[in-house]
């Protein structure tokens, strides 16, 4: 059985889906046995992909969509929602 999740969140760290958060965003994602997936705007891209989450544009005040999709989609989602939370642990 697939389990198939989504949540959505607002953008809330001062520099939105930049270089170092989508980095940090694509590795943990590749941690779990799930696809993630982010959406914005009805544009989509695989949260493994730093290149594809910085095309996303993602500023602060943006909502995004988390998609997640596998044996561990709960636990992923989870993480991504707690990353997305602390700010991608950035100073701010």
């Amino acid at each position: 059985m697939t389990i198939k999740l989504n949540k959505t969140l607002l953008i809330t760290n001062k520099l939105g889906l930049h270089a170092r958060a989508a980095t940090k965003l694509a590795q943990l994602s590749q941690k779990f046995n799930a696809k993630v997936t982010i959406e914005l705007e009805s544009k989509q891209a695989d949260a493994s992909s730093i290149m594809g989450l910085m095309l996303l544009a993602g500023g602060q005040g943006k909502e995004v969509t988390i998609h997640t999709e596998g044996l561990e989609a709960q636990d992923a989602l989870d993480n991504v929602c707690q990353l997305f939370s602390d700010k991608f642990d950035e100073d701010e």
